[in-house]
């Protein structure tokens, strides 16, 4: 765990860790992520100076798994990469053509609002109350406006068999706009999930991660990982409570002395499940996580993501009892992004989102692949509000930082 400089002193650092990655609500099968993941890297290593390499993808029913080798001028870091998949649950769940969701949409999000979560998300996040109203906006837009050439239509001809086609014609062509461009259908299918997710679980989720948290904790005892990380996503988010809850209940029963996990929740959608009035249990495992002394949760939240909870109270918010976790830091995507690019990526809200699992043009205080593959434990970034920034010169060489001690095995991070 130790490294020693060029300058002669003894760094701390992580020479080994372990990543359970947690993606959002996204189709995208292990193959695809995993080549997202080796593109991305490549900015990582140009941000930060260093070398990186990853081995080939290995694919089962619950992980895709892949390892990476990242080093600088002094450091060294080998990552096992682990996807938790929940890919099969998406297709599965949205084979259905755009008309088919209509009904089950418009059943979600009546249900949110009268459970309350509409309400809540006012009080919490207007940003994020008025992207709640987005999907429904836009198909209102898209029915009015098919609408609109149906009475043209018929004004025109005076045919009601031309005015019904023309109809169905338009409201097709909107639908599929509004899909290709502003993400209609998964938005649709996301609100789907969370409403079945809430009301009535999902047996082959809740199967999966149960055995990964047993994994989890049948590792822990002899885990020659310096670092268990957990990285939820979006909706993964929620997904990694749950997963955490259930791994630290089983090392518990099991032991009695869990091994510390590190939880990063990024662009969450926590309170968008948290706060819907059915959704009791999910608030229990979080008010369990956030006061687990053996938990370093830390949630990153950015104002240009609308799709997150920003400026939320969590726990205040869910009515939990107060607790030291989870550390709440707010970043700005716009220091992530090289000025060239970010106008373009600025106006799809969707990359703006996704850039919390992709790599950084230029050094920020937040870094996915810094977090994931670089040597700082999670709790040394965590600690700091420049994370990563302040441990590396500008060839990617860890700085003689005898100001800056991190307990890799699960203490404090201290300056």
């Amino acid at each position: 765990m130790a490294l020693t400089g060029t300058s002669g002193t003894t760094e701390t650092h992580v020479r080994r860790r372990r990543v359970y990655h947690i993606g959002g609500y996204d189709p995208a099968p292990p193959s695809a992520v995993f080549e997202r993941f080796t593109r991305e890297l490549r900015r990582f290593e140009r941000a930060w100076g260093t070398h990186a390499s990853t081995t080939e993808l290995e694919v089962s029913g619950d992980l895709a798994s892949w390892q990476v080798s990242a080093s600088g001028l002094n450091w060294r870091t080998e990552i096992e990469m682990r996807l938790v998949r929940w890919d099969d649950v998406i297709v599965g769940a949205g084979v259905q053509p755009t008309w088919r969701r209509l009904v089950p949409a418009v059943i979600a999000f009546c249900d949110f609002l009268v459970a309350g979560a509409f309400t809540a998300y006012l009080r919490s996040s207007w940003r994020y109350a008025l992207f709640f109203l987005y999907p429904i906006l836009i198909l209102a837009l898209a029915g009015s406006v098919s609408a609109a050439a149906a009475a043209f239509t018929l004004n025109s001809t005076g045919s009601y068999f031309a005015a019904i086609l023309t109809l169905l014609i338009s409201l097709y062509a909107t639908l599929y706009a509004a899909d290709r461009l502003l993400y209609l259908n998964i938005l649709i299918e996301d609100w789907i999930f969370s409403h079945r997710y809430i009301r009535k679980g999902d047996s082959i989720l809740s199967d999966r991660l149960q055995r990964i948290a047993e994994e989890i904790a049948r590792n822990a005892p002899a885990d020659q990982a310096d670092e268990v990380l957990i990285i939820g996503h979006s909706l993964g988010a929620v997904l990694a409570i749950d997963l955490i809850d259930r791994a630290m209940k089983i090392q518990l029963d099991q032991s009695g002395n869990p091994r510390r996990l590190a939880f990063f929740s990024v662009g969450a959608s926590t309170l968008k499940i948290g706060l819907h009035r059915a959704a009791s249990g999910f608030r229990a495992a979080i008010g369990r996580v956030s006061s687990n002394l053996d938990v370093l949760w830390v949630d990153y939240r950015a104002r240009s993501d609308v799709m997150n909870f920003f400026g939320a109270e969590m726990l205040r918010d869910l009515k939990l009892r107060p607790a030291s976790s989870p550390l709440v830091r707010n970043v700005s995507i716009r220091r992530m992004i090289a000025p060239g690019r970010y106008p373009r990526i600025r106006k799809n809200w969707y990359k703006m989102h996704c850039q919390f699992v992709r790599g950084n043009d230029r050094r920020a205080p937040y870094d996915y692949f810094m977090t994931a593959c670089g040597p700082l434990p999670a709790e040394c970034i965590a600690q700091s509000e420049r994370g990563a920034m302040d441990y590396f010169d500008t060839e990617g060489q860890l700085i003689d930082s005898g100001d800056f001690a991190c307990d890799l095995k699960g203490g404090t991070a201290r300056k």
